[in-house]
């Protein structure tokens, strides 16, 4: 194929970036050898400064011998690097664990730091309470630095991006039907956006300790809870604390974190709770949350599991809310009374949280949009002649944002279903493999079957851990922006 058929890409700008990228991770990997150092554990204090000296020597020379020519980053360029650095960040950010020797092969390792990266918790480690604190502490950490976005997180720290293609790595990688900038800027944006997430780690942080909850073990929680990641300290998790505080605490972070943070920045920052008021998606995302916390409520009351009925309702909030916002906190173990809440709970994976916020799944917003025009398009049966239009805040959407909405709804089961009908391929029963594909494209980490249980992802084969793998960065990125990769117009000159 002639050379100049092909797409002009500026691959140095890309790699460059890329090389800042990993200084930043070199950066974070600091924290966890610090925690290693200070609970006396060196060895693995010894294997993150490895991984950061392998990290940071890699960057600067990427940084030293990579010269562009052209400092300009189109949207290509946009796309390639936020898809392209979510690889590099895994592939560096699992040497820890393997330095460590808290995991023995590249593909669990890889699996692991690509579900942190992507918060979306599935694990292949057990005996996480006897695991060093350094290597547990890492865990939390890349969910909280993948929860608010590793591009995001640079716009914030790297003004110069702001015009170099700032706004194409902005809606590359923030997830939502539409993209609003705090300001007119996209760093200060990114800025703002990140200050929210720390303002929310410092507060749960602080109020998880007053409930008598260790600082290391409450920092790990907090991490995993505002990134609705899911990691866990121990194999037993948040249940087994017995504590209706700090799952009360959990449960209003859960939902916070649900929710798109510009709108929480316009209500705390700029005091405008009109936002609120007349916000369609934060009305279908808390009825929602009602209606399948009472299914759930009602459905453990009769079938008798659980020990009282304050117990059952608190069990019903905390798992619709850990399901919905991709969370993936697990409490009870639904299987042994059928499948029902577990297919409420797959749903829930489905519908995800608000746009613009960290959980993962579709986003309820797109599902709002759908059932909108779901209902224009049966009334339009009826009334041939009729003009609507969907409304979302007051506002009709444009007729294309309503079209790209369904076609990433349709493209979002089609991948769900082709990977469900590989895990069958490789021996997963048909509904694990369903449930295991749904959580994994969600962000979500739950298992079912096969894949239930703490560590339980071990047991795959290691081509089913490469492709789901694969399907958590499409989930977290949103399809588009790596599937785009594949087609022949991302490469080609038309």
């Amino acid at each position: 194929m002639s050379r100049s058929r092909f797409q002009h890409i500026n691959y140095p700008i890309v790699l460059r970036m890329i090389a800042w990228l990993l200084l930043i991770e070199a950066f974070f990997m600091l924290v966890p050898m610090a925690i290693s150092i200070y609970y006396g554990e060196t060895r693995v204090a010894v294997s993150f400064g490895v991984s950061a000296t392998i990290t940071v020597l890699s960057g600067i020379m990427m940084t030293l011998f990579i010269k562009p020519t052209s400092q300009s980053m189109r949207k290509r360029e946009g796309l390639l690097l936020t898809a392209v650095v979510w690889v590099f960040f895994s592939l560096f950010g699992m040497l820890p664990f393997l330095l460590s020797g808290a995991i023995d092969n590249v593909t669990d390792a890889f699996f692991e730091t690509m579900a942190g990266f992507t918060t979306t918790g599935a694990t292949v480690l057990t005996g996480l309470e006897h695991m060093p604190h350094g290597v547990v502490f890492w865990r939390s950490m890349m969910q909280w630095i993948g929860g608010m976005g590793i591009i995001l997180f640079t716009l914030a720290v790297l003004p110069m991006l702001n015009v170099r293609g700032g706004v194409s790595l902005f809606n590359s990688e923030v997830t939502g039907i539409t993209h609003e900038k705090l300001r007119p800027r996209v760093s200060q944006t990114a800025k703002q956006l990140w200050l929210m997430y720390l303002i929310f780690t410092a507060v749960m942080t602080v109020l998880l300790v007053l409930g008598d909850m260790g600082w290391f073990d409450a920092l790990c929680y907090t991490m995993a809870t505002v990134s609705t990641g899911g990691y866990t300290t121990s194999d037993a998790g948040l249940w087994a604390m017995h504590s209706t505080y700090i799952n009360v605490v959990v449960m209003v972070f859960m939902f916070l974190c649900g929710i798109n943070f510009t709108l929480i920045y316009k209500v705390v920052v700029r005091g405008n709770f009109r936002a609120v008021r007349f916000n369609d998606s934060l009305k279908w995302f808390t009825f929602v949350i009602i209606l399948f916390s009472l299914s759930v409520f009602v459905y453990m009351n009769i079938m008798g599991f659980g020990k009282d009925v304050g117990e059952r309702l608190e069990l019903a909030v905390f798992d619709t809310l850990s399901s919905i916002t991709s969370t993936g906190f697990a409490s009870y173990k639904y299987e042994n009374h059928g499948q029902f809440i577990s297919l409420l709970m797959m749903t829930l994976m489905f519908f995800g949280g608000m746009a613009g916020s960290t959980s993962g799944g579709a986003k309820i917003d797109r599902m709002m949009v759908l059932i909108k025009n779901t209902r224009n398009e049966l009334y339009r049966i009826v009334h041939s002649n009729a003009v609507t239009s969907v409304r979302v805040d007051g506002k009709s959407l444009p007729h294309e944002l309503v079209e790209k909405v369904i076609a990433f709804l349709a493209i979002y089961v089609l991948v769900f279903v082709v990977v469900a009908v590989a895990l069958t391929l490789m021996g997963l029963p048909i509904f694990d493999a369903l449930f295991t594909s749904m959580s994994t494209l969600s962000n979500m980490g739950f298992g079912c079957g096969v894949t239930d249980g703490v560590g339980a992802y071990a047991a795959l084969p290691m081509g089913a851990k490469w492709l789901l793998a694969f399907e958590m960065m499409v989930g977290r990125l949103e399809l588009f922006t790596v599937l785009a990769l594949f087609t022949r117009t991302f490469w080609l000159k038309d």
